[in-house]
């Protein structure tokens, strides 16, 4: 029997997970389809991730920056 995965927003501490995150988990942080991370990857659009072998990961203190950089880039347009 397969453990339920847990919400990635559940663990927040300060606005950031506890761990690194899936592209599952930005998907749904963000809202947003899987294929869309993939896009936004593909483009470099997206939050920066890196990989660990063949899985893609995301630091959470990036993805919070990157956050950070569009909410900034949005208010100035």
């Amino acid at each position: 029997m397969a453990a339920a995965r847990s919400d990635p927003r559940a663990s927040l501490r300060a606005g950031l997970p506890d761990r690194y995150l899936t592209p599952d988990d930005i998907a749904e942080l963000f809202g947003v389809p899987l294929e869309t991370v993939y896009g936004w990857r593909k483009k470099r659009t997206g939050p920066p991730g890196f990989r660990v072998g063949r899985h893609v990961r995301y630091d959470p203190a990036t993805v919070h920056a990157w956050t950070t950089r569009q909410e900034a880039n949005d208010t100035a347009a």
